[in-house]
């Protein structure tokens, strides 16, 4: 039963991240190739506490969502939840804190998405930037993806201390 409770909750973090883009749009800041939906990286901060796959498989559906509602640059970059995701999963089955599970993925989170974007601007892709690449790469896309995912987290661990005091979940439980 408990794989059953799992796989449903994987389902529906997978499609609020393909929703999220569709929905919340209008609560999105664009700069470049550089965009923060408020939110958009709760489903993958709580799938981290189902594990491994499902951080993965909720990843996926971000990249998912994005890929289709802002294109390739912007999809590329979500994809960088399934990286993010995993390896939060992996940190927090090895009992890390979940503070420290998000400090750490930030960083890595920030590093990943900056290095996304630099990929597409050596290939020559269309990316509009002011001033120097790389202190707009530093600043506003790394800088800018991890205080978005900062402000994620903090809303990802309300939403986990509210599911452990109503218990019964499988994020609860994982939590505890």
């Amino acid at each position: 039963m408990k794989d059953i409770k799992k796989l449903t909750y994987t389902a529906l973090l997978t499609a609020w991240a393909i929703i999220i883009p569709f929905v919340f749009g209008f609560m999105s800041v664009t700069i470049g190739p550089f965009t923060a939906t408020l939110t958009a990286h709760v489903p993958m901060f709580l799938s981290m506490f189902l594990g491994p796959q499902a951080a993965v498989i909720t990843g996926l559906g971000s990249a998912l969502g994005f890929f289709i509602t802002k294109g390739p640059i912007i999809g590329a970059r979500a994809l960088m939840h399934v990286f993010v995701g995993l390896i939060g999963a992996i940190l927090l089955q090895k009992n890390v804190s979940f503070h420290k599970v998000a400090i750490f993925t930030a960083l890595v989170h920030g590093i990943l998405e900056a290095l996304v974007v630099l990929g597409f601007v050596s290939v020559g892709a269309q990316v509009k930037y002011a001033g120097n690449l790389a202190s707009f790469l530093v600043i506003t896309v790394g800088v800018g993806t991890v205080l978005h995912h900062s402000a994620d987290a903090a809303i990802s661990w309300v939403l986990v201390k509210f599911l452990s005091k109503a218990g019964g979940s499988v994020i609860a439980k994982q939590n505890s």
